[in-house]
């Protein structure tokens, strides 16, 4: 057997014994009694879920994109990953970057899954040509593992520098939506209606903010619990001066104190927050600069002054 077919042979066998050690930890899983009667709720509740969440089938790729989600919903409730605790996690993270389907958090481990397998089977095929682990079939299985468990993570950070974008847009717009709120409170509108209006006048503007609140909104027209819905959207946001915004609020209407001036207070001191943060990022831009400038601007520069009087020597030169 050439070395060639050999080093193929030996990569097959190592995903064979990825994917057979995967197989028996689901098995082990999903066998005995507890694991037959998770099994059967993770079906009754996916099942439950499919039924409930709409589904466009209008176009072809609207289809073709829901019966994927689907699928992956499909598998992703059916794989013994990760416990309820750390499904939990994962969903508050899905809610926070925006994704709040029933259906998020089993595609999100489904392709947290996927991916894993994906940079797996890459690893073990290039693996070969490495050329300190090559030589080694043990140093490729471990490299085969470590990349499958990097894979599985990736998404998740992903997800995470998503949130965090998404928190940064919702931060830069928050001291307009105080200062609107300060106006339609003054106007002598009740707290979900201000609050409705703020999401309608931030829909062209920031349109995760205005989810928010018009989520809000709705929660506090058809609960009318006001603690739990301002705590939501808290929860869902997770910012230092939207939890200070819920204090505020609450305060105010636990205590009967006027809800304007603690807006108004509120709106004073983020405005000048970001207005400080602004300083912060403007007083770093000077020395940012530096290494730019002196890479690309700093040879032209030089080759521009001192240019010609290089020519001017080599031809002192030359003609001698």
């Amino acid at each position: 057997m050439s070395p060639a077919r050999f080093e193929t042979l030996l990569d097959l066998l190592m995903l064979l014994a990825l994917f057979g050690v995967l197989a028996l930890w689901w098995a082990t899983k999903r066998g005995g009694t507890r694991g037959r009667i998770a099994d059967r709720a993770r079906e009754a509740a996916l099942s439950q879920r499919l039924d409930s969440s709409p589904v466009d089938v209008e176009g072809s790729d609207s289809g073709l994109r829901a019966q994927l989600v689907r699928r992956l919903a499909t598998l992703g409730d059916r794989l013994p990953l990760f416990d309820a605790k750390y499904r939990e996690d994962l969903g508050r993270q899905m809610v926070r970057g925006g994704y709040r389907g029933k259906l998020a958090v089993p595609v999100l481990v489904a392709v947290k899954f996927l991916f894993g397998i994906v940079c797996a089977t890459l690893a073990v095929m290039l693996g070969s040509h490495i050329p300190a682990v090559g030589r080694f079939p043990a140093a490729r299985g471990i490299l085969m593992v470590f990349v499958f468990i990097v894979g599985m993570i990736v998404p998740e950070y992903v997800l995470a520098l998503r949130a965090q974008r998404r928190r940064r847009a919702m931060a830069a717009c928050l001291p307009d939506a105080l200062d609107l709120l300060v106006i339609c409170t003054n106007a002598g509108n009740s707290l979900a209606v201000s609050i409705r209006r703020v999401a309608d006048e931030l829909s062209s503007i920031c349109a995760p903010l205005s989810e928010e609140f018009s989520l809000t909104a709705d929660e506090l027209k058809l609960s009318g619990d006001s603690a739990r819905a301002l705590n939501g959207l808290a929860e869902r946001i997770d910012l230092p001066s939207i939890r200070a915004l819920i204090s505020a609020l609450t305060q105010s209407m636990r205590y009967g104190t006027p809800i304007t001036q603690a807006l108004r207070t509120l709106s004073r001191t983020e405005r000048l927050a970001h207005i400080v943060s602004l300083e912060e990022k403007a007083a770093k831009l000077a020395p940012k600069m530096v290494l730019p400038m002196m890479v690309f601007i700093l040879p032209a520069v030089v080759v521009i002054a001192a240019g010609p009087a290089v020519i001017q020597v080599l031809e002192f030169f030359a003609k001698k």
